[in-house]
């Protein structure tokens, strides 16, 4: 009897899925390059932990897109792509939480339960962290098959990860949400960015979005 395992390594030679593939390590060697050659500000460590922080944003972001653009014509290989960029996107969020707690705080875990005290940006990016982990942990069909319908509402749970890590920036940046006051512009362009993302799957926006694209061939909403 063959053994059936947890993890398929089925190999997808999708050209957009290998251009992701290469754009993400680029980045992770654009990073190492910067830290061998001193290009990290004088600050290296907190360079390091906010690029990587901001590059798994971004990739967050482009999974949340994937679904929206999957639903327009031509653009179905979009769909594709959603899982390995969800995937990197931990990734990168686990470099960012290795580099603050491990290089930064050197795993001194009574220094940082002392010091998290006044900083709720460590609290928000260590929920959205843990989501991720989850999510990234059951993304394998296997875990699909052992959860069945529970799976779906188990990775709904990126809606929750995705503000929160829009929190834990902005609160990182010293920004301040009820008075817009602060380091806000980046922070507020990513958050408007994902509301529109997370505003797609809602039943009322996707009727708007269908009835746009209803006329066109092949289009679908899921």
């Amino acid at each position: 009897m063959s053994r059936r395992w947890p993890i398929d390594f089925k190999i997808d030679f999708s050209p957009l899925l290998w251009i992701v593939h290469l754009g993400v390590w680029l980045f992770a060697l654009w990073l190492i390059i910067d830290a061998a050659t001193g290009n990290l500000t004088a600050n290296p460590i907190q360079a390091a932990t906010q690029r990587t922080g901001k590059i798994a944003l971004i990739l967050l972001s482009f999974s949340l897109a994937c679904a929206p653009l999957s639903n327009i014509p031509g653009l179905n290989q979009f769909g594709r792509v959603r899982r390995a960029l969800g995937l990197y996107a931990f990734l990168y969020a686990s470099g960012h939480f290795v580099l603050f707690v491990g290089v930064d705080y050197g795993f001194n875990l009574r220094f940082i339960w002392a010091d998290a005290a006044g900083k709720p940006y460590i609290w928000t990016g260590l929920a959205a962290w843990l989501i991720l982990l989850a999510l990234a942990v059951t993304s394998f069909r296997w875990w699909m098959r052992c959860l069945g319908k529970t799976w779906k509402r188990l990775h709904r749970l990126v809606y929750l990860a995705a503000p929160l890590v829009i929190l834990h920036y902005v609160w990182a940046r010293k920004g301040n949400l009820l008075t817009v006051s602060g380091d806000m512009v980046q922070p507020l362009l990513f958050g408007l960015l994902i509301a529109l993302l997370i505003a797609v799957r809602i039943s009322a926006a996707r009727r708007v979005v269908a009835s746009c694209i209803a006329g066109l061939p092949g289009s679908r909403i899921r």
